[in-house]
């Protein structure tokens, strides 16, 4: 897909910081791919960065291009926006069109643009002849290129906005670091540590390749066992579920760490083992892979499905143990992989 990249020209970085701040959010937000301002300012870049962090996406910032220099060798259509330019109605076809073959740059100026831009530019575009806001006329300017396709765009950060009709609701997926101390604020041993950071290996292998929410599977991978700094017996799952639901973690992940356990655990076999009277299994993507992970990581080390397989039965887990093969053959189908040979090729990583 071709990607849509915006240059700010004119920036300053005493005056213009706020205005090109939401410059650059309203281009992440409606789908460009990059932001390069002509000025270096590294308090734009870290603010810019601190929401990609947050809030997720792979929006790119550079500050300090040589705009002149950059237009000139851009290799694609080159649209500066200006109220004296062509009518968006009109000319908005034919950039669709462009657009679907090539990159294009789409030049915002913060102050009055030299000429040079004008005459560089493949297309001088007006949303509007009257007045109007650099943010506005950028953002309309991309929802129209994108018939408004880009405000369906997920970002897979850490705080995601949960659509409701009053109230605010934020769902907290945890990063690396925050999952590390959640887990030794709960007093979390070595061997727990040790483990996770096996199953979470794994499980991101297995989540790239069948190309899940990685976010997720990383959260959910290192939590999973959060609960077994209260037990090692089989409520260590609920136990964990709870602990996260206190502490305001995304169900998200909540869901991942109370259905890991085996290939799942149906309704009839949680109320035989006194465990919650529901059924718990992973119904998600990223559930199902966190729990095989696990399933195909013992204590710190990975094993083949055919070893898990004949652990459960040793202990007359039949059900179970079909239930862990059927799981890995839906994986390896709807995924086009062999988790087996991913697990080979994490050993040869590892061993250099």
């Amino acid at each position: 897909m071709q990607k849509i990249h915006v240059l700010r020209i004119n920036h300053r970085p005493f005056r213009d910081k706020r205005i090109t701040t939401h410059v650059a959010l309203t281009a992440r937000a409606f789908g460009a791919s990059s932001i390069l301002i002509d000025q270096k300012d590294e308090e734009l870049e870290n603010t810019v960065k601190k929401v990609n962090k947050n809030f997720g996406g792979s929006f790119i910032i550079e500050t300090g291009i040589e705009a002149k220099k950059y237009v000139s060798n851009y290799r694609g259509t080159v649209v500066h926006l200006t109220m004296y330019g062509e009518s968006l109605n009109k000319i908005v076809p034919e950039l669709k069109m462009s657009f679907q073959e090539n990159d294009m740059l789409v030049v915002v100026g913060a102050s009055k643009v030299p000429p040079a831009f004008f005459e560089k530019s493949h297309y001088n575009v007006s949303v509007t002849n009257q007045p109007i806001s650099e943010v506005s006329a950028l953002a309309i300017f991309l929802d129209r290129l994108f018939d408004g396709s880009e405000l369906e765009e997920s970002f897979s950060g850490r705080l995601r906005i949960v659509p409701t009709q009053r109230g605010k609701k934020v769902d907290w997926i945890p990063d690396r670091e925050e999952c590390t101390a959640l887990l030794k604020e709960e007093g979390s041993n070595e061997r727990i540590l040790t483990h996770v950071e096996k199953v979470s290996e794994l499980a991101l292998m297995i989540g790239k390749l069948c190309n899940a929410d990685l976010g997720i599977i990383e959260a959910g991978s290192l939590l999973h066992d959060i609960g077994r700094t209260k037990t090692n017996g089989i409520r260590h799952a609920v136990e964990g579920a709870e602990i996260l639901r206190k502490k305001n973690v995304s169900q998200i992940i909540v869901n991942i760490v109370e259905r890991h356990t085996g290939a799942g655990i149906t309704k009839d076999e949680a109320m035989e083992l006194g465990l919650p009277d529901r059924d718990l299994m992973p119904l998600t993507l990223e559930e199902k892979i966190v729990a095989q992970a696990d399933n195909l990581v013992s204590g710190n080390e990975t094993i083949t499905l055919d070893q898990t397989v004949e652990n459960y039965r040793k202990k007359g887990l039949f059900k179970a143990a079909q239930r862990i093969i059927d799981l890995q053959n839906e994986l390896n189908s709807r995924c086009g992989i062999d988790i087996d040979a991913i697990i080979k090729n994490l050993e040869n990583l590892r061993k250099g």
